[in-house]
């Protein structure tokens, strides 16, 4: 099996998070890297999603990826393989979420290859609480929603729906074998953000994806003009 670059994430100072990250944000305006914080609950999808994705774009616009865990190197191990994009694992010594300070440790060990991507995708550790407090320097944040989870997660966690942009409702395939209501989960999310856009895919069928691939084609294109 072949290694992936892990980076050991160093804590950070939180009190200047908000400053980090919108430093970090001009400066990747101005190398022209727009960066996607994706999140969610464990087991939601966002790998998967990610394979499924970036297969569609990979030959559109240059992609890399972060993978952040507690823990192991498995996921970015997959996108490796999967996707044959560069890839790094990083990992946050126990912590549940990235800032802005260790998604720039996480940039600076991606880009020492002189590697100079259009997207980065930083798929953040999986958690609905955490993740959603800290700016981690992202051009957009996007989030997973699977079905099985319920409808009513934007009501239980409202911070996490509030600071994304996207909100990716995975595993529509299975909607019928759950109490799932499409339409009320699209209710409770406009509640918490009039602005969010809403796209139902199945990352095992592949529903919905070109819909997802589509939006980020979009964001990426117009971040560079």
């Amino acid at each position: 099996m072949d290694e992936v670059k892990v980076i050991e994430i160093k804590k950070s100072v939180f009190a200047d998070n908000e400053k980090d990250a919108d430093a970090l944000r001009l400066e990747l305006k101005d190398r022209g890297v727009f960066l996607l914080n994706l999140m969610s609950a464990p087991g939601s999808g966002k790998t998967t999603t990610l394979v499924k994705t970036i297969n569609r774009l990979k030959d559109r616009i240059r992609i890399a990826v972060m993978e952040a865990d507690i823990d192991s190197d498995v996921d970015a191990l997959r996108i490796k393989e999967a996707t044959g994009v560069p890839s790094i694992q990083l990992h946050t010594g126990g912590m549940c979420h990235l800032d802005a300070e260790m998604t720039r440790q996480g940039l600076d060990g991606l880009m020492t290859d002189h590697l100079s991507p259009d997207l980065v995708v930083l798929e953040n550790v999986g958690n609905l609480v955490c993740p959603a407090e800290f700016d981690t320097g992202s051009t957009a944040n996007a989030m997973i929603l699977s079905v099985p989870e319920g409808d009513d997660k934007p009501l239980k966690y409202p911070l996490m729906f509030s600071v994304c942009d996207l909100v990716l409702i995975n595993k529509i395939d299975v909607m019928p074998y759950f109490d799932f209501d499409m339409e009320r989960c699209k209710q409770n999310i406009k509640m918490r953000n009039p602005n969010a856009q809403v796209i139902p895919i199945s990352a095992k069928t592949g529903e919905g994806i070109d819909a997802f691939a589509n939006w980020l084609l979009n964001m990426v294109t117009a971040y560079k003009k």
